[in-house]
């Protein structure tokens, strides 16, 4: 009889050889997906944190503007373009009655200043709000200060009067300049209809600050803008105008009054 063979079964080299080839490639196909996620995710997370602090500092900055009143007597609202180095930092003053008192003797009435100021720490720029609910003398200054929001690269405040938007608004006597008194530009007095505020945030906040030595970052900065519209300065525009008309009353000659005639209170 013919010598019987076992059935064997395995695999050959080649089969072995293609099947480690195989299994090489998706190793590192999955790899490279891992990879790729942990560095978006790492991309993705600061720049969230970047998000929710320029929607917490528009959400503050257009409470306070939505409410805004008049200043003072001399400036009711004051908007004023400034550069400190190449970045862009505009500051805003003025009043608003979006305001809790906390202490007694306080209203809903407080003097508010937004303006950058550079972290001695980090060497970034921070953004700061000044709240002063008493009524001084300097409403520029005093009061107590925020941080609002930190790694911001610019900012800016444009100003709407009805028909076009300006890049400043208000004067402060005796130092305006000279020119800008002679014409009759909206933006001189009196408070804007709406202000647009555009935010310049770092996309790398976690990077080290940008010194003299060292050359700019080549990315560009998040920008973040947003409108807000000034619900009270339709009635400060109304009752300024009222103001100054009953200020100086006349007589039945149709001259001014003298100054001892004036009667009622001063509101």
């Amino acid at each position: 009889m013919p010598p019987s063979h076992h059935n064997s079964s395995g695999f050959t080299l080649i089969e072995l050889v293609i099947s480690a080839a195989l299994a090489a490639m998706i190793l590192v196909c999955a790899y490279l997906c891992l990879s790729s996620a942990i560095s978006s995710q790492k991309l993705i997370e600061p720049r969230v944190d970047v998000l929710q602090s320029a929607r917490v500092a528009m959400a503050i900055m257009s409470a306070d503007l939505r409410s805004a009143c008049p200043l003072s007597k001399d400036f009711q609202f004051l908007g004023m373009h400034r550069m400190l180095g190449d970045v862009e930092a505009d500051n805003l003053d003025f009043a608003t009655h979006n305001y809790t008192p906390r202490r007694p003797g306080e209203g809903d009435y407080c003097q508010i200043s937004f303006y950058l100021e550079m972290d001695p720490r980090s060497g970034k720029y921070m953004l700061w709000r000044r709240r002063n609910p008493a009524i001084a003398l300097d409403p520029l200054s005093g009061g107590s200060r925020e941080e609002i929001a930190r790694g911001v690269r610019g900012v800016r405040f444009e100003y709407y009067d009805g028909y076009d938007w300006y890049d400043t608004w208000g004067e402060i006597p005796g130092q305006g300049k000279p020119k800008s008194a002679l014409r009759n530009q909206s933006n001189l007095s009196g408070m804007p209809e709406a202000v647009r505020i555009t935010l310049l945030f770092d996309n790398r906040p976690g990077s080290k600050s940008v010194t003299v030595l060292e050359p700019e970052p080549s990315e560009p900065p998040l920008v973040f803008r947003t409108v807000a519209r000034l619900n009270l300065a339709a009635s400060s525009l109304q009752s300024s105008s009222g103001s100054g008309a009953s200020a100086t009353p006349t007589m039945d000659g149709g001259g001014p009054a003298p100054s001892g005639t004036r009667g009622g209170g001063v509101n």
